[in-house]
């Protein structure tokens, strides 16, 4: 897919990997819009920045969580494009059991309404946008929470709900890429720890976590490191501009996170 002149909805773009991927997206000359709605001190700089890259840009505040709220985003693209080529579907909220501690009815709606629903009703709203593309793709961000569970060395990092919502959005990705074809693709990137999401940059990874927990969670890591948010912006666009026949797919972008917790032995010598 060439990128100059396509609509991408981004969400989630005020800081992190949203922004980064919108920021890539501008690059490329594609226009776009922007949501935003928590971290309201990043607001000044994010205008600052996409600004600065002199692509058409629309920067809308909303809480997604809110179905009025997404199909004011929805009209506002309807309304001055008539069509959508490109959704990444990155919007989330991960409780950390190190940060937040036992469970509360409030923090496991947060989760579920935030990493699971509203991408749910984004998609909705916007499907018949998508649709009006010849070539759209979607892209559902999501954690290998959903794999792990609150376990191992993870358990420090991802609660319950967050983990079953990361575990729902691939039945969302399978049953969306059937809706879409042939023309809209739809595909899912599971994450691992990166920084400003589940890493550096995060108040759990900065804070809440010592230096041997830290550690761990590297060590549990195959790359051992954690990943960039360069990481992700080569993934999407790997996902958008050379991979024409995906769709459908879950693409585990972890450094190895899952495998990690098994290790290889030596051949066993046998009795031959």
């Amino acid at each position: 897919m060439e990128l100059k002149n396509k609509i991408a909805l981004v969400l989630g773009a005020v800081k992190g990997i949203g922004k980064g991927i919108g920021l890539a997206l501008a690059d490329k000359k594609a226009s776009l819009i922007l949501t935003r709605y928590d971290w309201e001190d990043a607001f000044d700089k994010m205008e600052t920045d996409f600004c600065a890259t002199g692509a058409e840009h629309h920067i809308i505040t909303a809480d997604l969580r809110s179905i009025a709220h997404i199909q004011q985003v929805a009209r506002l693209i309807r309304e001055r494009y008539g069509k959508l080529d490109i959704l990444i579907n990155n919007i989330e909220r991960g409780g950390w059991p190190t940060v937040h501690g036992p469970y509360v009815e409030e923090q496991w709606d947060l989760e579920i309404e935030t990493t699971l629903k509203a991408k749910r009703w984004v998609f909705d709203a916007v499907f018949p946008l998508l649709r009006s593309s010849d070539d759209a793709v979607v892209i559902n961000l999501s954690s290998v929470a959903a794999i792990t569970g609150r376990s191992g060395p993870g358990a420090l990092v991802f609660n319950d709900g967050y983990a079953a919502a990361s575990r729902g959005v691939q039945t969302l990705t399978e049953t969306w890429a059937r809706m879409g074809a042939p023309n809209v693709r739809v595909n899912e990137l599971m994450l691992g720890l990166f920084e400003t999401r589940h890493a550096q940059g995060t108040r759990g990874w900065d804070q809440a976590l010592d230096p041997a927990q830290r550690q761990a969670l590297v060590d549990h890591t195959l790359a051992g490191r954690t990943g960039t948010i360069a990481d992700v912006v080569k993934a999407c666009l790997f996902i958008i501009q050379d991979a024409p026949y995906m769709t459908g797919s879950v693409l585990r972008l972890d450094g190895g996170f899952v495998l990690a917790g098994e290790k290889v032995p030596p051949m066993p010598g046998g009795i031959l």
